[in-house]
């Protein structure tokens, strides 16, 4: 039996199945889309101001952490709904929690944001000396 083969398909398949899994995470949540609308925003926003490497890392790093906080709040909902389908306190209370999450990361993003771009603006506007 070949385990160096079977290892390397199992991963590929693996991602494979990932990659759908995010195109639907994309495609399906609203607020996603949101959220990519103003990556893209942030993105041009981050050329125009000429931000640098470690900007941009901490950029898509705050990204990253968004869209995952969203993922996994999508997959606790999901789960919540199919478990329990009804409204109960209990439920209500791990979505509250899995949402926050999301908040947490939001407001990390904002603070990165601010760190990276109030310097950049000031420079373009003559606020600094």
């Amino acid at each position: 039996m070949n385990h160096q083969g079977s290892f390397f398909q199992g991963r590929a398949k693996g991602a494979v199945t990932a990659f759908k899994g995010a195109v639907a995470f994309f495609k399906s949540e609203h607020s996603v889309m949101v959220q990519f609308a103003f990556f893209l925003i942030f993105l041009v926003i981050g050329i125009t101001v000429g931000i640098d490497r470690y900007e941009w890392i901490m950029q898509f790093i705050v990204f990253g952490l968004i869209f995952t906080a969203e993922a996994l709040n999508t997959a606790i909902e999901r789960i919540a709904d199919f478990i329990h389908p009804e409204y109960h306190t209990k439920i209500g209370w791990i979505k509250d929690l899995a949402a926050g999450a999301v908040f947490c990361a939001f407001f990390t993003a904002i603070s990165v944001a601010c760190f990276i771009y109030i310097p950049h603006l000031m420079d373009m506007f003559g606020a600094t000396n």
